[in-house]
């Protein structure tokens, strides 16, 4: 069985620049940075590895790999984002903050269920803050995956 998430890694421009916003801006703070040179298969490498850490211990890792070819762009909300659960004073908090040092900040978002506030990093990537409603009562896990799977095979047979 599957425990829980270690990390998820994406592609970084520029490791300074992406340690500032996660550790200085969002407060994640840099907990491993591996230089990687050789892969294990033998493969010549010119990588930086780092991993900023939530805390539930989870992380969010980069790879800069400058002679690696990637395509950065700004990515839309439906393609790629990041979202990291926050209390509700953390939200709002955290969205002066952003509008403060000049971060491209979205939100607050009712979503019904959370409040959102989404952010851009310095790779393009889209993270958003969401803080549950209190008010929100999660339905038993097998009712809320047999109405999962409804909602999904009305989907797949409305694009038929």
């Amino acid at each position: 069985m599957i425990k829980r998430l270690h990390h998820a890694a994406y592609r970084c421009r520029d490791s300074e620049e992406t340690r500032k916003f996660y550790e200085d801006f969002l407060g994640l703070p840099l907990v491993e940075a591996l230089e990687i040179g050789t892969t294990p298969t033998g493969r010549n490498a010119k990588v930086l590895h780092t991993f900023f850490r939530m805390a539930d211990g989870s992380n969010i890792a980069f790879f800069e790999a400058p002679d690696e070819p990637f395509e950065f762009k700004d990515q839309s909300d439906f393609d790629l984002h990041l979202a990291l659960e926050v209390d509700s004073t953390t939200l709002h908090e955290m969205f002066e903050r952003g509008r403060a040092q000049g971060v491209d900040t979205r939100g607050i978002s009712d979503h019904g269920f959370v409040h959102s506030i989404y952010f851009r990093d310095p790779n393009g990537y889209v993270v958003e803050l969401a803080s549950p409603v209190g008010s929100h009562t999660p339905a038993a896990p097998e009712r809320a995956a047999q109405r999962s799977r409804e909602v999904l095979e009305g989907w797949q047979s409305s694009k038929s």
